[in-house]
């Protein structure tokens, strides 16, 4: 999934800890190729490649990550949107290129974008448009971590700290010596926001520049609206904690596009979920928030202004 899956158990037997480890890793390399994009004949990409077609039959891995895929991109009013794949691809190209598309282009790219297009009937999927791509890089990390800790615990493992990449992480009950799993958050903004403490919880760090380039004199990151079909433009970070991955990761997109105001207050319909926006003027954090994690604020921390988030 492009990036480095590490697993840490806490378990008295440690052959049965390998073995779990090892199907996790086995399990994760299943999950990519049914999800990838960049293979043609993976299973969403052949899915794709039908879009405006008849409905086809899907795997039970497919289906569940759409169905959830859906579900979120409701919850956060379409700021998610798994079918944002055509904007992702015409943007990436531009970038590739230093060339910004012509409206035409990127109207048409938008005209298939919409998760409504998606038509899910137990393992049968359509697309019902033309030119219309699920793109789940944003999103199927967390959706993984999910799996996997399901893995874990049906083996009787109970404490375990799943990572990848220091952007999705899910905390399985907590290690033997300490309450909570510790982990340093790194700020998107450069060096690290701080500590947070994972118990049975997920994170998800997205930044909007992660991936940016100047194309023809602007800075574009690689995190696009699917509203208005822009990459964003402004430096933005953004981190989210929740019960799942799935939902620590759909989270963090949206806070990314959404009025900041507007995507925090969201958040409180969101059972178990909080969040922080880094910005260049400073944190913004939702009420809950430092509670959630025992969050303790890095001494490196740049511009801690909201009143409920400690200063370092």
């Amino acid at each position: 999934m492009g990036t480095v899956l590490e697993i840490t158990v806490d378990a008295e037997d440690t052959a049965a800890a390998r073995t779990a480890i090892e199907a996790c890793f086995a399990r994760a390399l299943e999950l990519e190729a049914i999800f990838t994009t960049w293979n043609e004949e993976s299973e969403l990409a052949r899915l794709n490649g039908d879009a405006g077609g008849k409905e086809r039959e899907i795997s039970s891995d497919l289906a569940r990550i759409l169905g959830d895929a859906l579900e979120l991109a409701a919850q956060t009013e379409g700021a998610f949107d798994p079918t944002v794949g055509p904007l992702v691809t015409l943007w990436r190209d531009a970038r590739l290129s230093g060339r910004l598309p012509e409206r035409p282009e990127i109207d048409s790219a938008q005209a298939a974008v919409g998760y409504g297009g998606i038509e899910l009937d137990g393992e049968k999927a359509r697309l019902a448009r033309r030119g219309m791509a699920v793109d789940l890089g944003g999103f199927a990390k967390g959706w993984t971590l999910d799996r996997l800790g399901e893995l874990l615990a049906e083996r009787g493992i109970h404490r375990a700290l799943l990572d990848f990449g220091q952007s999705s992480m899910y905390g399985l009950g907590r290690p033997s010596d300490a309450p909570a799993w510790r982990v340093l958050v790194r700020d998107p903004r450069g060096g690290y926001a701080g500590v947070v403490s994972l118990r049975d919880q997920s994170l998800s760090v997205s930044e909007s520049f992660g991936e940016s380039a100047l194309v023809a004199g602007r800075r574009l990151g690689h995190v696009i609206d699917p509203r208005s079909a822009r990459p964003l433009d402004r430096q933005t970070g953004a981190v989210v904690v929740a019960p799942s991955g799935a939902a620590a990761e759909a989270w963090s997109k949206a806070l990314l596009v959404l009025a900041p105001e507007h995507a925090l207050g969201m958040l409180e319909k969101a059972e178990g979920t909080e969040a922080m926006l880094l910005e260049p003027k400073g944190i913004r954090a939702t009420p809950g928030f430092v509670a959630a994690v025992d969050f303790v604020v890095g001494e490196g921390a740049r511009n801690v202004t909201a009143p409920d988030v400690p200063a370092p």
